[in-house]
């Protein structure tokens, strides 16, 4: 279990769009139909990261109390399926299925759009707000697997609560811990 910090892409900066399968259907989703009103929650996952495993309960948790308020969220695995095949698009739809994600589960099969978003690690997690500039990424928590902390979601919660409640959100943001991102071999 590699332990690979989120590169923390700057605060400010616009969602690079992009337009990927979703697993779960298998049609073609485009960032401008998925975001949300009031923000937009990105997070690069996968299906066999322990750190992934460890907050599944809590994205789902979060996604179906969060986008009834206009909040967009969008999972996406950008993982080399060839050398991880527990990561292909079938079973994403299993994993999305059986987390009970109310949020797309989209393919990144080219891995540019974990690119554009200087994604490093699963999971990654960056909030735009309604205009996708990006105003939070880092952390979920600070639980971990093993270290006994609970996963409470409170880091990206706080971020998304102060974009609901159109407060300034802190701008020390602690970096996501995960697995890396399985680079496709060049």
């Amino acid at each position: 279990m590699a332990n690979t910090p989120s590169n923390m892409l700057p605060l400010g900066t616009m969602a690079p769009e992009f337009s990927l399968t979703n697993t779960v259907t298998g049609k073609e989703e485009a960032l401008q139909d998925l975001k949300g009103d009031k923000g937009t929650v990105i997070m690069f996952i996968c299906n066999h990261c322990p750190f992934v495993k460890h907050v599944n309960p809590e994205i789902s948790k979060l996604g179906r109390e969060y986008q009834k308020n206009g909040i967009g969220f969008i999972a996406i695995s950008s993982n080399d399926v060839k050398n991880y095949p527990q990561d292909a698009p079938d079973l994403m739809k299993e994993t999305a299925q059986q987390e009970g994600f109310s949020f797309p589960y989209l393919y990144d099969e080219t891995q540019e759009v974990a690119k554009a978003y200087d994604a490093a690690c699963t999971p990654d997690f960056y909030l735009f707000d309604g205009t996708l500039k990006l105003i939070y990424r880092g952390q979920l928590d600070d639980s971990r697997p093993g270290n006994g902390i609970p996963v409470t979601g409170k880091d990206l919660r706080n971020a998304i609560d102060a974009v609901l409640e159109e407060k300034k959100i802190d701008t020390f943001q602690k970096p996501s811990i995960g697995c890396n991102i399985k680079w496709a071999d060049a």
